[in-house]
């Protein structure tokens, strides 16, 4: 299965303009879901110009977990932007799915974002007025999958996430585990084989956390998903495939404290 689910009916066929990933990135000898070579970005402030990231090389192979650990300011968010297509770096290139994503017009790299990246953000990022099923429902609208078809698969994500009880409420109803869950079925909507984490579980109590933490641990082994996670949280460091450091806009691994 090339994208990323667990136990969910084929989503509908009917999507326009889907911007897939290249013949070339489903050979199993090509196992890279994200790479990146010579990554930098330079911000200009008011005293000159700052250098967040100095060119960073990066691999994640489909199927990982890896996880983007560092402190405060470190360019921690800002790279997972660069590899989410979300931001333009100053210089070098990323791949993800075989495609170069850094030479891509912008309307393309839209299209091609929205197809295949599924995003989950700290602070849940659901709309208060609409139920659990409706937030889910909107990412599928944008997808094209709109109608009976976008209801089905919404409730379908939210069983899938152990929410089918809870997906007439609204967020103000949910606990801060349950939002997440919420946001986990809203980025799995339309099937993304990769999924860009930015501190998922820093707002979860322990028992929350743990849920979440192993929800995206079966995306990722079961359902054959690439997670790429930006955490502080020590309890999802059992589950990681590789773990790389981010600091003054550098790269190391905790095992040799020098670049990958």
């Amino acid at each position: 299965m090339s994208a990323c689910s667990i136990n969910i009916d084929e989503f509908s066929q009917n999507a326009p303009d889907r911007v897939a990933a290249t013949d070339a990135s489903l050979d199993p000898a090509k196992k890279d879901a994200i790479k990146a070579r010579g990554v930098k970005m330079v911000f200009e402030s008011g005293t000159g110009f700052y250098n967040a990231l100095k060119g960073i090389d990066l691999e994640v192979r489909r199927g990982d977990i890896q996880l983007l650990m560092g402190p405060s300011g470190s360019g921690k968010t800002t790279l997972l932007s660069i590899l989410a297509g979300l931001l333009t770096p100053s210089s070098g290139s990323v791949k993800l799915l075989g495609q170069e994503i850094t030479r891509m017009s912008r309307g393309k790299l839209t299209r091609f974002r929205r197809q295949n990246i599924g995003f989950i953000f700290q602070g849940f990022n659901l709309f208060p007025a609409l139920s659990a099923t409706e937030n889910v429902e909107l990412a599928l609208n944008v997808k094209g999958i709109r109608g009976r078809e976008a209801r089905k698969q919404a409730e379908e994500l939210l069983e899938q996430v152990g929410l089918a009880s809870w997906a007439k409420q609204g967020p103000r109803d949910l606990s801060g585990g349950q939002k997440q869950r919420v946001a986990i079925a809203r980025a799995l909507a339309g099937r993304p084989e990769l999924i860009m984490a930015d501190e998922p579980t820093a707002a979860l109590d322990s028992q929350s956390g743990h849920a979440v933490i192993e929800l995206l641990r079966k995306l990722a082994k079961e359902g054959g998903c690439t997670v790429l996670m930006v955490t502080h949280d020590p309890r999802i460091l059992d589950v990681a495939d590789r773990i790389l450091h981010l600091e003054d806009g550098m790269l190391t691994t905790p095992e040799t404290g020098h670049a990958p």
